[in-house]
């Protein structure tokens, strides 16, 4: 009979801190709408579908990182110097690989002006 009432005693002094955590947890009414409920619900799933995505990035970012920082150490001032050469990169075409690896940038050949007069200089009016 003592573990009856012990186990009774137990449900009635848990009951209080369950009603707490469901309404910590917004599954009784704290506040929130319908539509905040629902819209919490599918973020929190959203977060849970992308977790294993987000930590393979952050794996992915941590391997890669190294490399990167080493590039912008090595090419950084080449490429700015390249970038205080350029002034307009519209009037170029983009860049091409050559089969010997070469790598080339053309620049675009300006369209030549239509010609207004006739053959004898003579102008349309």
């Amino acid at each position: 009979m003592k573990p009856l009432v012990i186990a009774i005693c137990a449900c009635l002094a848990a009951g209080p801190v369950w009603a707490e955590e469901q309404a910590e947890n917004g599954s009784e009414d704290s506040g929130l709408t319908l539509m905040e409920r629902g819209a919490l619900l599918f973020f929190e799933g959203l977060m849970d579908q992308m977790e294993p995505a987000l930590d393979e990035l952050g794996t992915l970012a941590e391997e890669a990182g190294p490399a990167l920082r080493q590039f912008a150490e090595e090419m950084g001032p080449a490429l700015a110097e390249l970038m205080a050469e350029v002034e307009d990169w519209s009037v170029y075409h983009p860049p091409e690989m050559l089969p010997n690896g070469d790598i080339i940038i053309r620049r675009k050949q300006p369209e030549p002006a239509p010609e207004t007069g006739t053959e004898d200089g003579a102008v349309d009016l």
